[in-house]
C-alpha cells in the first residue's frame, strides 16, 4: 500500500501544534501524532483539541505508555485517539491489557521499541500478544550522537513479522526512500516538517520523497564525524552556547573580524610568553587547513601576532586565530578577512625567542582546549567544544538553529516570542 505519513507534534505548546498540524495536512500528512511532550504538557485535552480540529484523521497518542497500560488506552480512547503507543520495553502483562483496553474502547495499539535491545525478538512477541503495529524508534538523544539509520534492523522485523512497521526518528525527505524500502508502511516525522519555516512545503516535500522523487532538504540532517564543519557553519555561537548549555564560552577576547564572517575548525594549541612570536608562527608550519591556532600568551601585553603572520595563515589554509594575549595590525587582518580573536591590541610586537612549545593542553578565557578540540567564532564571541563530544553538540546545536527558524516565522506572521512560547503559561507557579 502507498505509504503513510505520521506527522508527529512534538512540542510543548498546543495552539502551535494545532497551526502546525493544518499545515501539514494542507502538504499531504496522513496522520496526526499528539506528541509525547504535548500529552505530558497538557494531557487527554490535547488529544481531544486535536480530534475536534481533525475530525477525518487518524490520531495517534504518543503515551509511551510503561505500566497501567489498560487505563491510559482507555484515557487516550476516549480522547478520541485511535491508536496508542506503548513501550516494547513493558511488561507482556502490560502490552496484552493496552491490547484489550483497545479492543474495548476502538483503539490500536503501536509497540515502540525504542531502546530494546533484542528488536527483532520483542517483535515477534508484540506481535503474539496482538498489537496492530511496530515501530522502530530511534530516540532524539541517539540520534545527536550520529547515530546510523537502524534500517538493517528494520528490515529483518518486516520480513519476520505480518503486522505494519511504522519508522521514527530523525527521518528527512533525502533518507525517507531507505526506510521504505527496508519495510516501513508508516513514516513518523516531527523535526523534519514541524521545524520548517514552511510546514506545508517541507511535508509535501516528504510525500515526494516518499513515492521516490529526489528532493535538496537538509530539515533535521543528523551529522557525524565528517559533517561537524558543515553543521558548526550553519549556525551562531548563541545557537551553540544554548545547545551546550553555557559551556564552552571563551571569556575576555574581543572579535577582530569583518562582518558576516564566521570561524571554524579544529585547535592547534600554542603557548608562549609575553610578546615571543616565535612558536605561534611556527605553528603556521604544523597547521592542517582548516585549523585554527589558538594561543596562550598569558594575557601579556605585547603582540604575538599581526599582519604577516595572518598572511602566512591564510597561504597555508589556517582558518583564523585565537590569541589570550596581544594582537597588532588588525586594519590590515580585518581586510583580509582573515578571523582574527585577541584581548588586546597594541602597536608593539615582541621578539621571536622560542619559548614555549606547540600541542599542549592549554586554559584560555577561562576554557580549557586541547588539539583537536573544535573552535567557533563570530562576531558575538567564541567558543570551545571537546572533541570527545562535538557530535552531539553540532547535532543540538542545528536543532536549535532550525527551531529558532520556525520560531522566527511564527513572529513575520503577527506572533510574539512570549506568544510563541507560552511564557505565561510556563512561569513557576506562584
Amino acid at each position: 500500500m502507498k505509504p503513510i505519513l505520521q506527522v508527529a507534534l512534538d512540542l510543548m505548546q498546543l495552539n502551535r501544534a494545532v497551526a502546525i498540524a493544518r499545515e501539514a495536512v494542507a502538504g499531504g500528512a496522513d496522520w496526526i501524532e499528539v506528541g509525547t511532550p504535548l500529552i505530558k504538557s497538557d494531557g487527554a485535552e490535547a488529544v481531544r483539541t486535536v480530534r475536534r480540529e481533525f475530525p477525518g484523521r487518524k490520531i495517534i497518542a504518543d503515551t509511551k505508555t510503561m505500566d497501567v497500560g489498560g487505563l491510559e488506552v482507555e484515557m487516550m480512547a476516549k480522547a478520541g485517539a485511535d491508536i496508542v503507543t506503548v513501550l516494547g520495553l513493558a511488561d507482556d502483562f502490560t502490552i496484552s491489557e493496552a491490547v484489550s483496553s483497545g479492543r474495548k474502547y476502538g483503539a490500536e495499539i503501536m509497540v515502540d521499541l525504542i531502546n530494546v535491545p533484542d528488536k527483532l525478538k520483542r517483535s515477534k512477541e508484540a506481535e503474539k500478544l496482538g498489537v496492530s503495529y511496530i515501530c522502530l524508534h530511534m530516540g532524539v538523544d541517539s540520534q545527536m550522537r550520529g547515530e546510523g539509520q537502524p534500517t538493517d534492523v528494520l528490515r529483518k522485523v518486516a520480513e519476520e513479522t505480518s503486522v505494519p512497521i511504522a519508522a521514527a526518528g530523525g527521518i528527512t525527505a533525502e533518507t525517507v526512500q531507505g526506510y521504505i524500502e527496508a519495510g516501513a508502511s508508516i513514516i513518523i516525522v516531527g523535526g523534519g516538517i514541524i521545524k520548517a519555516a514552511d510546514v506545508r512545503e517541507s511535508a509535501a516535500d516528504m510525500v515526494s520523497s516518499m513515492s521516490g522523487a529526489k528532493t535538496d532538504s537538509a530539515l533535521s540532517k543528523k551529522y557525524r564525524e565528517d559533517g561537524l564543519f558543515e553543521a558548526f557553519s550553519k549556525a551562531s555561537t548563541c545557537n551553540i552556547s544554548d545547545a551546550f548549555h553555557r559551556k564552552g564560552v571563551i571569556l575576555g577576547l574581543r572579535p577582530f573580524i569583518a562582518e558576516g564572517v564566521r570561524m571554524v575548525g579544529r585547535a592547534l594549541t600554542v603557548q608562549t610568553a609575553n610578546g615571543d612570536w616565535a612558536k605561534p608562527v611556527e605553528a603556521i608550519d604544523r597547521a592542517k587547513p582548516g585549523d585554527v591556532i589558538v594561543i596562550d600568551a598569558g594575557n601579556a601585553p605585547v603582540a604575538v601576532w599581526g599582519e604577516l603572520a595572518s598572511h602566512s595563515a591564510v597561504t597555508m589554509g589556517v582558518a583564523g586565530v585565537v590569541i589570550d594575549g596581544a594582537i597588532r595590525d588588525i586594519d590590515d587582518i580585518k581586510r583580509m578577512k582573515f578571523p582574527a580573536f585577541a584581548r588586546s591590541v597594541v602597536p608593539c610586537a615582541g621578539e621571536p625567542k622560542g619559548y614555549g612549545g606547540i600541542g599542549a593542553e592549554i586554559t584560555i578565557g577561562g576554557q580549557t582546549v586541547r588539539t583537536g578540540d573544535w573552535i567557533v567564532g563570530d562576531e558575538c564571541g567564541l567558543m570551545v567544544i571537546p572533541k570527545e563530544t562535538a557530535v552531539e553538540v553540532a547535532n543540538r546545536t542545528v536543532d536549535v538553529h532550525e527551531r529558532e527558524n520556525r520560531t522566527r516565522e511564527e513572529i513575520k506572521r503577527g506572533s510574539t516570542l512570549s506568544k510563541v512560547n507560552e511564557l505565561a503559561k510556563w512561569e513557576p507557579v506562584k
